[in-house]
């Protein structure tokens, strides 16, 4: 007897519950409208933004192929992620680039295809602890 009269007590409790609760999750899950529409990284004026992210455990030193030149951004730790703001002489005439990674202590290197970039862009290279499974994105 006792048994059925915590069951028909546990329904209402629940329902309460559900009601207060569900509110909740709609209210605190809003989507700021302002952040959604801002750049992901802020690029200073006349700059375009690298930002590497270093999967391997190496340390992968970053250069820029541009022109039949080759210019050394930085140095991305192993494990880790950094930005890197190159300015627009970089780019060179035609606004076509390659990134060439070099892990240090391995004769291990990553080179992307050619990328076409204008000013206000930012690329993301992802750098994979195999160094060939790498990936690049020019936004």
């Amino acid at each position: 007897m006792a048994s059925n009269r915590l069951r028909a007590l546990r329904l209402p409790a629940a329902l309460a519950v559900l009601l207060f609760a569900a509110p909740a999750c709609f209210i605190f899950n809003r989507e700021n409208k302002t952040a959604a529409s801002s750049p992901a990284i802020s690029v200073p004026e006349g700059e375009v933004a690298l930002s590497v992210t270093n999967h391997n455990y190496l340390d992968v030193v970053v250069y820029i192929l541009h022109d039949g030149l080759q210019t050394r951004v930085g140095t991305v730790t192993g494990s880790s992620s950094t930005v890197f703001f190159l300015p627009a002489r970089l780019l060179g005439q035609a606004r076509e680039i390659r990134l060439y990674g070099d892990a240090i202590g391995s004769d291990a290197y990553v080179r992307t295809d050619i990328l076409v970039v204008q000013l206000g862009q930012y690329i993301e290279w992802t750098l994979e602890t195999d160094l060939r499974r790498s990936s690049v994105g020019v936004f």
